[in-house]
């Protein structure tokens, strides 16, 4: 497969160019023909001009490199190598939604030929590649499992915003049905991956290794957000105490904070969903997202408190919330935790107002309902600084109390940016 690549005698396709597909596309085109196919013009006609519709690659990443961006599938028949990179999201119920990846199977099943390779990087549960995805290509395709097509996994890492850990430099871990097509796929990887190629023992493992990840980090921070909890009634600061126990050398130094987004958000309920069809009832997974689930009620409420405490109707105040993304300095407002808490001050009937100068206006509006402000201006009862731009760790105390109420002066550092909790003309409060 590599010498075919090599030789131009056939190319890779990448389907699902958002944050994960692109980048990795980019990286195969350095030194392959790749087709970048997804099914939306609007992203599509943003690549083709050297845009990355997520903001997270710079022009000069496009340069130079042999790509062609399409939504027209029939130039998927000129590609031998399928990479799946489509989103794997939670529907309503919080039940996997499969319907993107499936969707992709059935494009794919359509092209794909003898020999051809389809490699699987969308956050599934264990047994979702070969169980779900597979039999929709043997249909279209009309072709054998293994006999006439092989298959991969090699779950995707990719950070958002992140600047130094690109994908090239994260360690990959591959997987594939057999021993054959674990050779192409480690080749396919190891060509344009820097940071090394981890083959695991089977496609379920891989699929498993992926979902945890994700599901750890959930549990760990679910951990520190009920500790937040129990310091606040005991009028302790859970910044200082993790500071005090990070000085253990074992000690696992996690902050509590609003958890959202399309990964730590969502990868669990995949493998929440696994668990439960073989009859296992999950306890500490489910508990752990509960109690982070429950967090944008909790600091509302503890606002609303402070707002009466204060001699202020929560009817009558007027909040301002900074950022809206599902984390720092990206665009991605996808699973914003932030979301649900302007949900949760109005049914308080606090007056919110809403800016962050990385999240599109539209999207915000289309996905929520919300409508941001352009600029901040006027003066509110509270403060809520829910993402950690860097727009706003720029903020000193002074834009604070321009904009503050004198009779209130509620500041709340869910991100625990400013070292203002001792000044007088604030009243702060962190998580």
């Amino acid at each position: 497969m590599i010498q075919r690549l090599n030789n131009e005698e056939t190319k890779v396709a990448v389907v699902g160019l958002g944050y994960v597909g692109l980048p990795l596309a980019l990286e195969f085109a350095k030194i392959w023909k790749v087709v970048g196919f997804d099914i939306k013009p609007d992203r599509i006609a943003l690549m083709q001009q050297g845009i990355d519709p997520s903001k997270e690659l710079p022009t000069e990443a496009f340069e130079n490199k042999k790509i062609e961006f399409t939504t027209d599938e029939a130039a998927l028949s000129d590609c031998s190598v399928f990479v799946v990179a489509v989103p794997t999201p939670v529907d309503n119920r919080k039940v996997p939604d499969l319907g993107p990846l499936l969707g992709a199977s059935e494009t794919i099943g359509r092209h794909l030929n003898p020999g051809d390779i389809v490699i699987y990087e969308s956050t599934v549960y264990p047994g979702c590649t070969e169980e779900d995805c597979v039999p929709i290509l043997e249909r279209n395709s009309g072709l054998t499992y293994i006999a006439d097509f092989k298959v991969g996994y090699s779950p995707e890492r990719i950070n958002p915003g992140e600047r130094e850990k690109t994908v090239e430099k994260i360690t990959k871990v591959v997987s594939a049905c057999d021993e054959e097509a674990l050779k192409d796929v480690v080749a396919l990887y190891e060509s344009v991956i820097t940071g090394g190629v981890y083959a695991a023992s089977s496609i379920k493992v891989a699929e498993a290794a992926k979902v945890i990840e994700n599901t750890q980090r959930d549990l760990n921070i679910s951990f520190v957000n009920e500790l937040s909890m129990i310091f606040d009634k005991m009028g302790i600061d859970t910044q200082e105490v993790i500071e005090a126990a990070g000085t253990k050398w074992n000690f696992m130094k996690y902050t509590p904070g609003l958890v959202g987004g399309h990964c730590i958000g969502v990868d669990h309920y995949y493998l929440l969903f696994k668990a439960k069809q073989l009859g296992h009832d999950p306890q500490v997974i489910l508990s752990g997202r509960r109690i982070n689930d429950e967090m944008p009620g909790y600091i509302a409420k503890r606002l609303v408190q402070k707002l009466i405490k204060k001699g202020r109707n929560p009817k009558d105040a007027k909040v301002l919330v900074l950022g809206i993304t599902f984390k720092e300095n990206v665009s991605d407002i996808r699973n914003s935790k932030v979301a649900d808490l302007v949900d949760e001050l109005q049914q308080y009937s606090v007056w919110v107002e809403l800016a962050d100068p990385h999240a599109n206006p539209e999207e915000v509006k289309e996905e929520y309902g919300f409508a941001l402000v352009e600029k901040i201006e006027g003066v509110f009862d509270a403060i809520i600084v829910a993402v950690g731009h860097q727009e706003y760790k720029i903020l000193d105390k002074d834009f604070f109390i321009r904009h503050l109420n004198e009779e209130t002066r509620l500041l709340f550092d869910l991100k625990g940016i400013y070292d203002l909790k001792n000044e007088p003309e604030l009243t702060v409060w962190r998580l």
